[in-house]
């Protein structure tokens, strides 16, 4: 079996990585245990190679909260940049001839026009917020290191909104499903506090992303971006509406200040028509079995 290192295992994506091993839907690969480590701690990364050099990489592990990134982009860029240059390093210094998979952000591409939709690798990145501008940067660094690496096979991800099970509530879908929980429990009024519901974005069920990420590690071409998304726009309101529906309830939404984002994308549609034709991904979860399993993840937490 092949070893695989994962970064970020203890965060929403990692644990569905590692139970899509669990469940055998990767049969070749087989995760490396974790240990304390620290991206920004080399020492700790050296540790945790010691025993098993991988045959390829995850990297999930960063800062990846937008408010946050805004309230310290130095450590955002600390962590997402100077964090992934210190793994690279420590790959190197373990003799790494593997595969690395980079999973960024669709973020990235910032204030897209409508006549761009749907965005494609090829458009130009312009990020609106020090967390982009960190995802960006790492792009950048592990983009060189496929130049100049040899024996290396280095590949970016470019995730877009990815929604499931286990997902903390400070992201859209998982506050709203634990608001009409909340409702359904007599815990809240039929009033729902939201920011800007009347956009659109690009939803993929986590476990989609977390297959199309072993597609990459088995057929992506290095030195590749890669989009990964659904490739259909959704509109906010309608989705929770639909939720709502589901979960057996009429409610009404009311717009909270606090809620509102700064420089908020309109329309959000990506394009995966490149990891498709290159590696067969399909995405096989329906947009009610992702919301429906997001309710009873709620229901259960709560």
């Amino acid at each position: 079996m092949r070893k695989l290192l994962i970064t970020g295992q203890s965060g929403f994506v990692g644990q569905h990585v590692l139970a899509h091993l669990e469940a055998g839907k990767a049969p070749a690969w087989q995760a490396i245990a974790p240990m304390p480590h620290d991206l920004l701690d080399p020492d700790s990364l050296d540790a945790w190679l010691t025993d098993q050099c991988p045959d390829a990489v995850i990297h999930l592990a960063g800062q990846t909260f937008v408010p946050t990134a805004f309230r310290d982009p130095e450590g955002t860029l600390r962590t997402n940049l100077l964090g992934t240059l210190n793994l690279l390093q420590a790959l190197k210094r373990r003799g790494f001839q593997g595969t690395f998979l980079y999973v960024s952000s669709g973020d990235v591409y910032g204030q897209v026009d409508i006549a761009q939709l749907p965005i494609t690798e090829t458009l130009l990145p312009r990020p609106r917020n020090p967390y982009a501008v960190s995802k960006l940067a790492a792009e950048h660094l592990c983009l060189q290191w496929s130049f100049t690496e040899p024996g290396w096979r280095i590949l970016i991800a470019r995730p877009f909104n990815h929604v499931g099970p286990g997902q903390a509530e400070t992201f859209l879908i998982p506050d709203m499903a634990h608001q009409l929980v909340r409702v359904r429990k007599g815990l809240q009024t039929p009033e729902l506090q939201v920011g800007d519901v009347d956009v659109s974005r690009d939803f993929l069920d986590v476990r989609d992303v977390v297959q199309a990420y072993f597609e990459l590690l088995d057929k992506g071409r290095s030195g590749e971006i890669y989009n990964v998304c659904s490739g259909t726009e959704r509109n906010i309101r309608e989705l929770i509406l639909q939720m709502a529906d589901l979960a057996g309830l009429e409610i009404t939404l009311k717009q909270d200040s606090d809620r509102l984002r700064r420089a908020e994308q309109r329309r959000v549609a990506g394009s995966c028509r490149k990891l498709r034709e290159e590696t067969g991904w399909q995405a096989s979860i329906t947009v009610t079995t992702m919301l429906n399993d997001v309710l009873g993840d709620w229901e259960k937490r709560e």
